[in-house]
């Protein structure tokens, strides 16, 4: 990843869980030199040790850019400790979920630029899609360094409003765990059918990611790649008359789920 400001300038991580160290992960993967980045956080992990980024050092005085990727409920303590660096040219990106971008602006200073980002965990492997939306501050500038950033390790959209951020916590930040346990859930089934359980498991994984790969490489949309996989009266039409049951099948189930992921996103950020 050739980033000239972050390599010159350096790129600080608030806060290094799952999260950001899934996306630092996809950034060292993609070249970014470990020596440009600095992360802070009270408890580093074994794979962050090895990485050969600066940790809980000293901090460039003015960073290209800083990722906060702390818990929402460390923020009011982590957020203050930088804000020597608000009111000035670094971009701060939070992938924060719940916390507003109002929230920034308030313990930083209004002329922060800052960018409000959703990703999701595939990043670690580059196949992460992110969601952004900025401030007047950070302008079209701030939301293309932004997309630079993150789009070393996935698809990035740009959000027209900042609420928005909520659905897509629903479908796409969350999104991954739903994906998870339909795997959990297909193995187990065909574990139920007499498969043995590892064999039931590698098939499960295999059609799920087999199934997304040839979703991102048709020109069909997904609703025409299920029918062509449907035969009248076939296996896949009985299995399907189950799963899409408008009362009880998947629309309604995915319709609460999203919903219970969004709510709880507009929860967080009224605190």
């Amino acid at each position: 990843m050739k980033n000239s400001r972050i390599a010159n300038d350096g790129l600080v991580l608030l806060g290094c869980g799952k999260m950001g160290s899934a996306m630092l992960e996809g950034w060292l993967a993609r070249g970014l030199p470990s020596a440009s980045v600095w992360v802070q956080d009270p408890h580093p992990s074994d794979w962050l040790r090895g990485t050969g980024v600066h940790i809980n050092a000293s901090l460039p005085a003015n960073p290209a850019i800083v990722l906060v990727a702390v818990k929402p409920q460390m923020m009011a303590e982590a957020l203050p400790t930088l804000k020597e660096m608000g009111d000035s040219d670094t971009l701060f990106v939070s992938v924060a979920a719940g916390t507003p971008i109002a929230f920034f602006e308030k313990t930083l200073g209004a002329n922060t630029p800052v960018v409000r980002a959703m990703p999701n965990t595939p990043a670690a492997i580059s196949r992460g899609i992110t969601a952004i939306i900025g401030n007047d501050h950070a302008g079209a500038k701030g939301l293309d360094e932004a997309e630079l950033l993150l789009s070393a390790v996935g698809e990035v959209v740009r959000l027209s409003e900042e609420s928005q951020i909520d659905a897509v916590t629903g479908v796409s930040g969350s999104g991954p765990a739903y994906v998870f346990h339909m795997i959990e859930a297909m193995a187990a089934a065909g574990e139920e059918q007499g498969l043995p359980a590892e064999m039931a498991l590698q098939l499960a994984r295999a059609t799920v990611a087999g199934a997304g790969a040839l979703a991102m490489a048709a020109d069909e949309d997904p609703a025409q790649l299920r029918i062509n996989v449907t035969s009248p009266n076939g296996t896949t039409q009985a299995a399907l008359e189950v799963l899409m049951n408008e009362k009880d099948g998947f629309p309604a189930l995915m319709r609460r789920a999203v919903a219970a992921a969004a709510d709880r996103s507009r929860e967080l950020a009224r605190g």
